[in-house]
């Protein structure tokens, strides 16, 4: 079962406090964006990959693109105002007419198992995300008080990436643009059209890199996955 995947690698990543794209912030001397993409390009089952990026950062982007061989890159488009409009541009140049896979070029240590089991359930439900289940104690708060504690069993966090069929996934950005609504993830938008999403459980590792501390993790992780004979990427 063959994939395309769009990437969202537009946003400046203020909480990072890099004064740049933190996806071109280096981890062992290599980008961000080039671990993520890699993980993309070593798999078999990815036929493409769409970049959506910030019209400032694209001369860099093709740059890297071409030094580090990532040959399976077969489009640039421009982000907009929101993720959502990024990967709105993005999904109407998308060719494909199969699964179509939403990854956040800020998780570089997504697992090529965790994707091919994710291919696999949004093939059979046409919708399936990624997540893991809360380890926390939950409070809903409000005003800064707490009103109660949430059962934590049915809570799950959710990760990238997000898999649909093209056609529904299109489908739910058309009506998202049409009622000016704008979501907190790809699956939002689906549920929206009353199709259920599917979860397919994920692990710890696969952190999105938001603030200067999450390097440090990120650092963690690629020792630990070096010091792991036989691990996968």
């Amino acid at each position: 079962m063959t994939y395309e995947v769009i990437i969202p690698a537009a946003g400046q990543g203020k909480r990072m406090g890099a004064g740049k794209n933190k996806l071109l912030l280096e981890l062992e001397g290599i980008p961000v964006l080039v671990h993520t993409i890699k993980v993309f390009e070593a798999d078999a089952a990815c036929t493409g990959i769409t970049l959506a990026i910030h019209p400032h950062d694209e001369d860099g982007c093709r740059a890297l693109v071409e030094h580090y061989q990532l040959d399976k890159v077969c489009g640039f488009v421009h982000g907009g105002k929101e993720r959502q409009h990024s990967i709105y541009n993005a999904l109407k140049t998308v060719k494909g007419t199969g699964i179509i896979l939403v990854h956040d070029g800020a998780r570089p240590f997504i697992r090529r198992e965790t994707i091919q089991r994710l291919v696999e359930q949004a093939e059979k439900a046409g919708a399936t995300i990624v997540a893991v289940p809360a380890k926390d104690t939950m409070k809903k708060v409000k005003n800064g008080v707490v009103e109660s504690t949430v059962e934590r069993e049915s809570l799950w966090a959710i990760q990238t990436p997000q898999a649909f069929r093209a056609d529904l996934l299109l489908k739910a950005y058309q009506k998202a643009a049409a009622d000016n609504y704008i979501g907190t993830d790809d699956a939002s938008l689906v549920e929206r059209l009353g199709h259920p999403i599917a979860i397919v459980e994920g692990d710890y590792d696969n952190i999105k890199l938001t603030t200067p501390e999450d390097l440090y993790f990120a650092e963690a992780i690629l020792k630990k996955r070096k010091s792991q004979c036989g691990h996968e990427r």
